[in-house]
């Protein structure tokens, strides 16, 4: 079991520098995996460092509303997002992890997050419309924190479906005064094999300012490049500690970006908690 001590007393700050985390799983609402044990106690972590933080995920259809005690925020939803040139209704919903003083904001839509699974259907089988939801998740983050009027300085972005948010930040958002300087941290972990995408998936992820040659990494939209693009519009890759694909970590060295070698994430040791706060401080400045 993963259990996290982290008992760092707070730092109040007038100038805390933010960061938001983009997440694709966050324990307790989804099952214990790596991915969504750093999804739950690095926000915490940052917090008690002195950072103001917020922190999102997909209101997949299995994780239990009335036991998790989300509820809507109506003054966030109801704002539409066209994919696919189908408006699609955004609804946020919102929980607290009372321990840990923070709250985590919920993206959700029926047709994307109600089926009772997060990406894969009972036979195993991707989810034909993965890329849609990619992009419906990226873009409803976005508009939530525009409208929360809260500019951050840092995006740490991790798990497969948070892996548009760079390019939308770069390309799509960057005039906008709350994302016009923030910067970027791509989490890598080697689980992107055998994701494959809709063939048409970069035709459809170039909306307003993105053209084709700003996606030419999804020109054959499996996980290994749609990381690639991710890494592509990045200020600073952080490697999980089992490391990364071979062929994408090649990519990652030719772009000559700040890199994170991840520690090892334990049940006593929270060390790469600092580690990775003195990263954000690098790419920062």
């Amino acid at each position: 079991m993963y259990e996290f001590c982290l008992n760092m007393p707070s730092v109040n700050s007038t100038e805390s520098r933010k960061v938001l985390f983009v997440n694709s799983e966050i324990y307790p609402y989804l099952p214990e995996s790596e991915v969504a044990v750093v999804g739950r106690y690095l926000p915490q972590g940052i917090q008690e460092r002195g950072y103001e933080i917020r922190s999102f995920m997909p209101r997949y259809g299995c994780v239990n509303e009335r036991r998790n005690q989300l509820h809507e925020v109506i003054r966030l939803s109801g704002m539409n997002i066209v994919v696919g040139a189908v408006d699609r209704q955004l609804i946020i919903k919102v929980a607290s992890i009372s321990s840990a003083r923070m709250q985590v904001y919920f993206i959700d839509n029926e047709d994307y997050f109600h089926r009772k699974a997060v990406d894969r259907d009972a036979a195993g089988t991707f989810f034909a419309d993965n890329d849609e939801r990619a992009m419906f998740f990226a873009r409803g983050v976005l508009e939530t924190v525009k409208k929360l009027r809260w500019k951050p300085d840092l995006v740490h972005c991790q798990g497969w479906i948070s892996y548009l948010m760079p390019l939308y930040l770069k390309k799509v958002y960057n005039q906008d005064p709350i994302f016009a300087d923030s910067k970027v941290v791509l989490s890598l972990y080697n689980d992107l094999d055998n994701l494959s995408f809709a063939k048409d998936m970069a035709s459809r992820v170039a909306i307003d300012r993105i053209e084709a040659g700003d996606v030419a990494e999804i020109a054959n939209p499996d996980g290994i490049n749609l990381a690639k693009l991710a890494v592509r519009y990045s200020d600073g890759v952080i490697k999980g500690p089992a490391g990364i694909n071979a062929e994408l970590e090649k990519y990652v060295s030719k772009k000559k970006l700040p890199i994170l070698d991840s520690p090892a994430i334990s049940t006593e040791d929270t060390s790469y908690i600092d580690a990775y706060a003195q990263f954000y401080d690098q790419i920062l400045g």
